[in-house]
């Protein structure tokens, strides 16, 4: 008999299943560069560094588990949350410094008293009396600190006090007295439409005065004041100098958005998170092509529109994240979105089936719309679209 020789064994490589691309899944679908994740968090990291003030990152724009894990270097940190839901999930993740940056539901403050008993320090928030006593009751009644801080008003954008209302000595007085108060709290809201640096610059410095000042007035009272809180992407961003903050916060900044770009904050080419969507249809008579992925895929917010540069319900890139010049998503139904050429470039010939990823004018509100992120790599230099490396959920509700 001949012998003959063994195949060669197969490479560890040649096993491992290929990652799927892009044009796998059923669109529409939310997809996040990490690369460009990372780039974000480490960019403001850097400048809350140079700043001397520590970040508090704000989740409730990823609301993953994961996209949190890479504020902190995979250690859970101090966090922002906007929903008890959220407080809980990170909770359960390890996460154990927690500000739940939204007024108070006293409703809401059995769930706040079980994560308390739980070891979490969950902070909330809150801009009235009333608010102020039922924390202090419950407070008393469960035998346990719950820290509140007092949201200030810097800007007219939400809720809040002013620094200098008169109410302000007598709500700190109240949880002082219930062993609950801790601080101060503010959120430059307008900043989101403040289109130059210098306007920025001047919001940030306003934020910052703000809460000084309203840290100052309870102090002069005898109240104690651990934290000053500041913080909004924009500001964060601009600011300059940051005397009398403990903390500051900011969310959209690991994702952004075009308007954040639209602001001057960031390029485009930051821009994290899009939505992958399929060409489903043409209508040449009206210069349109029709895409699967609407409102229901990108969100009803239209944030440039008040902007010098209206970027319709996104910008289009084609599946490698490469921008498909003039072409934008003008106009939206539940479950189409309708493309458009402008400043005269051509409607380009994209044949049904043709994958295309939207950049979105709001990435909280476009994230919210999904119940997790396919991730890609845009650093490993494919050249043509990333593959899909995970799937990531989001924490959903209230």
């Amino acid at each position: 008999m001949t012998a003959t020789s063994s195949p060669a064994a197969p490479s560890p490589a040649a096993l491992a299943p290929a990652a799927p691309a892009l044009a796998g899944p059923d669109t529409p679908f939310a997809v996040v560069d990490v690369h460009q994740t990372r780039r974000n968090i480490a960019r403001l990291r850097a400048r809350a560094d140079r700043l001397g003030v520590p970040l508090r990152p704000h989740v409730k724009m990823a609301k993953s588990l994961d996209a949190a894990a890479l504020l902190h270097d995979g250690t859970p940190g101090p966090i922002t949350v906007s929903t008890l839901a959220e407080a809980e999930a990170f909770a359960d993740a390890g996460y154990t410094d927690i500000t739940y940056a939204v007024g108070i539901d006293p409703c809401k403050l059995p769930g706040v008293i079980a994560l308390s008993g739980r070891g979490v320090t969950l902070r909330v928030l809150l801009d009235s009396a009333e608010q102020a006593r039922c924390v202090a009751a419950a407070a008393g009644e469960a035998r346990i600190a719950v820290p509140a801080q007092i949201e200030i008003d810097c800007d007219g954008h939400r809720g809040g006090l002013k620094p200098d209302d008169p109410g302000l000595t007598g709500i700190g007085r109240i949880l002082d007295d219930a062993g609950c108060l801790d601080g101060v709290l503010t959120h430059a809201g307008e900043s989101y439409f403040a289109p130059t640096d210098e306007e920025r610059r001047v919001a940030a410095g306003h934020e910052r005065d703000s809460a000084v000042a309203a840290a100052g007035r309870l102090c002069a009272d005898g109240l104690p004041v651990p934290t000053v809180s500041v913080g909004s992407t924009p500001t964060a961003h601009a600011a300059d100098d940051q005397t009398g903050v403990t903390e500051l916060r900011a969310g959209n900044y690991v994702f952004l958005d075009l308007v954040m770009a639209g602001l001057g904050v960031c390029a485009v080419d930051d821009l994290a998170l899009s939505v992958a969507v399929t060409v489903i249809g043409h209508r040449p008579e009206y210069g349109r092509l029709i895409t699967d992925g609407g409102w229901m895929a990108m969100s009803r917010d239209r944030g440039t529109a008040a902007q010098a540069r209206d970027q319709g319900y996104g910008l289009v890139a084609d599946l490698s994240g490469t921008l498909i010049p003039g072409l934008v998503m003008t106009a939206t139904s539940q479950e189409h979105g309708t493309l458009t050429a402008r400043d005269g470039a051509p409607l380009p010939a994209l044949p049904v089936g043709t994958r295309l990823r939207v950049l979105p004018n709001h990435a909280c509100a476009t994230a919210a719309q999904h119940r997790g992120y396919h991730v890609v790599d845009g650093s490993r230099g494919s050249a043509g679209a990333p593959a899909i490396q995970a799937f990531r959920p989001r924490v959903t509700g209230w």
